[in-house]
């Protein structure tokens, strides 16, 4: 079986830790990182992951300007948005730029696990939806 690789951007370390260690459980190869340009690193190492969860308030990069950064340099990537603070607005852009889905924070980690799953057996951003995990 092919395990997938996440990469988990987000500056807020307990959040990073607690979706790494969920998601670990469930089998996923996890990366992380705290900033931009970790996430920047990140996408081409290791072969780069097969899925990102994006935060969109970064302390040095716009989430929605790192999406677009993730579409160009790793087509075949799908990502899910995170964000606690994302309006109707920035959420439609996130989905406009090829987020596969849009989950606001809190969000229960047996449910973003499922969508995950759904997400990395689904057909990527053509299939976009917004989703409250």
């Amino acid at each position: 079986m092919l395990t997938h690789t996440i990469l988990i951007v987000d500056d807020e370390a307990l959040i990073r830790w607690s979706i790494a260690q969920h998601l670990m459980q469930h089998g996923y190869r996890v990366l992380e990182a705290a900033s931009g340009a970790e996430a920047r690193l990140a996408l081409t190492a290791c072969g780069g992951p097969d899925l990102v969860l994006l935060d969109l308030k970064l302390p040095d990069s716009d989430g929605l300007v790192l999406l677009e950064h993730v579409r160009r340099v790793r087509r075949d990537c799908r990502v899910i948005v995170l964000s606690a603070h994302a309006t109707r607005e920035t959420a439609c852009e996130a989905l406009a730029g090829g987020a596969c889905s849009v989950v606001h924070k809190p969000f229960d980690l047996q449910a973003l696990a499922a969508l995950v799953e759904r997400t990395l057996a689904g057909a990527g951003p053509a299939s976009a939806t917004r989703d409250t995990a």
